[in-house]
């Protein structure tokens, strides 16, 4: 096959182990646990979680509804979930049409994933400063004032979302 995932991951975690084991800190790595069907998935990041990573990584592209079932997932086992924007330029870059990554991070908070990348001001997903403040201040805070500089167009109040 094209990737051994179990392979791959416990070469992953040996790393991990040994750096964790040299430094005396919590190490972790995104295993990516993304796959065709919900039954590989779980089969996945039940082996990850087997091996003693805090951590899993899926891909956007997956889609909502396996996004969430993944969410609902790592709540269970006491993980950390991790989305990679993988996909998301198809329709984020898009300047006539698409979705701004805004929504994205309020979808994605909504669903149950803990951890995304949301950008920086320079590489590939790269943005003005003030609109990446925007999206960090999106996933982040639990209250939301109006900021046009940042991209924040109405005050939201996320409550303990």
């Amino acid at each position: 096959p094209f990737m051994r995932w179990k392979e791959r991951y416990l070469y992953c975690m040996e790393g991990v182990n040994r750096s964790a084991a040299a430094t005396g800190e919590v190490k972790g790595s995104y295993l990516n646990v993304t796959c065709a069907t919900m039954e590989q998935m779980y089969e996945r990041a039940d082996y990850a979680y087997s091996l003693g990573t805090v951590i899993v990584m899926i891909d956007l592209v997956i889609g909502y509804s396996a996004i969430q079932t993944m969410a609902i997932w790592a709540r269970k086992a006491q993980m950390i979930l991790h989305l990679h924007r993988a996909g998301n330029s198809t329709y984020a870059r898009q300047k006539n049409h698409g979705i701004n990554f805004r929504v994205i991070c309020k979808w994605m908070r909504m669903a149950g994933v803990d951890h995304i990348h949301a950008g920086t001001v320079v590489g590939k997903l790269e943005g003005d400063p003030l609109m990446v403040r925007g999206f960090y201040n999106t996933l982040l805070l639990t209250e939301l004032k109006v900021n046009l500089a940042e991209g924040l167009f109405f005050d939201m109040d996320w409550a303990s979302l």
